[in-house]
């Protein structure tokens, strides 16, 4: 009896790269490539996608001239690492237009990650390690609070290290300096 499941791609016997990620045909969306593995991401829930909304909204107000905020763009770390954050703030020069799929790590000035339960492991450690070694100087890491709100986690690379080092814990109100000013009120949240 035939089968009319849709038929997956079958990862190279080596292991994935950038090329395949975006050359390989059917690829659900937001696929990303982890150590040469191909990673399908799962429905979001409501909290994921209002707490990208609040921060994206946040980062477009307050992001000065020389940078452009972007969202769900993969970002090219190396052969094997094709990382998709939630958002990113990238240099404008490397905003080259409507057509671009991905952006290289070196154009990338901050990260930011959004936990679900599904990629709790990718989000919290695999990630901010490839982000850290890719040199990309800011990550926040974003998750759901007690009360049900953001918590926005903001780390610095230590350049000497290639890691993170943990720089504040934000619950009702992310206000920073770097990389560039911001003032966001987190508990409007409850508003979205």
């Amino acid at each position: 009896m035939p089968s009319h499941a849709p038929r997956r791609p079958e990862p190279p016997r080596d292991g994935c790269t950038v090329d395949d990620l975006f050359g390989l045909p059917g690829l659900p969306p937001h696929t990303e490539l982890i150590d040469g593995s191909l990673v399908f991401a799962s429905p979001q829930r409501a909290f994921h996608t209002l707490a990208m909304y609040l921060l994206e909204h946040g980062l477009r107000a307050t992001v000065p001239e020389r940078l452009r905020v972007r969202r769900e763009m993969t970002v090219v770390i190396d052969r094997r690492q094709g990382s998709e954050p939630d958002l990113s703030v990238v240099r404008a020069e490397a905003a080259t237009g409507p057509d671009l799929t991905a952006h290289q790590a070196s154009d990338v000035v901050l990260a930011v990650e959004v936990v679900s339960p599904d990629s709790e492991k990718r989000d919290r450690e695999r990630k901010p390690q490839l982000y850290a070694q890719a040199g990309i100087r800011h990550f926040w890491r974003v998750e759901k609070g007690e009360d049900g709100r953001p918590v926005v986690y903001v780390y610095e690379l230590d350049g000497g290290t290639k890691a993170y080092g943990l720089a504040g814990i934000h619950h009702d109100r992310l206000k920073l300096t770097v990389p560039f000013d911001i003032d966001l009120d987190l508990a409007a949240f409850d508003t979205l």
